[in-house]
């Protein structure tokens, strides 16, 4: 089943997204869902680096 390459571009552009709000707005988020939310976006981004990765690989093929 091959990837949707707008579908990828999309969750790639949310996740650096997601990782930017929590950066620029870490002063008013909660202490208590900061740490997880910091999570998540750290498993996204890492996500997304890796797509980025695959679909470089696969290029030619």
């Amino acid at each position: 089943m091959p990837l949707d390459s707008s579908n990828v571009v999309i969750f790639i552009i949310l996740a650096f997204c997601l990782g930017a709000v929590l950066i620029l707005g870490r002063n008013s988020i909660p202490d208590r869902l900061r740490r997880g939310m910091a999570l998540i976006a750290t498993l996204l981004i890492c996500f997304a680096f890796f797509l980025i990765v695959y679909f470089l690989a696969n290029m030619g093929a």
